[in-house]
């Protein structure tokens, strides 16, 4: 039973569950620039979401003591260095509710899992990113 327990094993152990939340948040970083988006399964993208928000919220404030904290966390300079300098500051006046989960209706082609658009919140940029995805195929 799972009861009172606060987050999913996702089949993992704690080490791989680290390094997912990890490397997922930092695509999603890294990305803020070029798309703004990241293509994942809806169960990661549920995940991982409380992890990314929490490192946005602390990157409003910025403050060397929460930078270390950032770079602790996250393990990687230069997707903290844009959490820091181009998506904190973005999101300053915004009190939470940084990024969204948009369902898409294709499924992955191997195992047929429900694929995700995790992206941030900004005006028009996921609208558009679902049609650009739609138009490739």
């Amino acid at each position: 039973m799972r009861h009172r327990k606060s987050s999913k094993r996702m089949g993992r152990n704690t080490a791989h569950r680290l390094a997912l939340k990890r490397n997922l948040a930092r695509s999603l970083f890294l990305s803020y620039n070029e798309s703004g988006y990241i293509m994942t399964t809806v169960e990661k993208a549920k995940f991982v979401k409380p992890f990314a928000e929490k490192l946005i919220t602390l990157a409003k404030n910025n403050t060397l003591h929460n930078y270390r904290r950032g770079l602790q966390l996250l393990d990687d300079e230069d997707a903290v260095k844009t959490l820091f300098d181009d998506i904190g500051p973005a999101y300053k006046e915004r009190p939470g509710g940084y990024t969204r989960i948009v369902r898409r209706a294709d499924k992955r082609l191997g195992d047929k899992a429900t694929l995700a658009l995790f992206a941030f919140v900004r005006e028009g940029a996921v609208e558009a990113a679902t049609v650009a995805e739609d138009s490739e195929e």
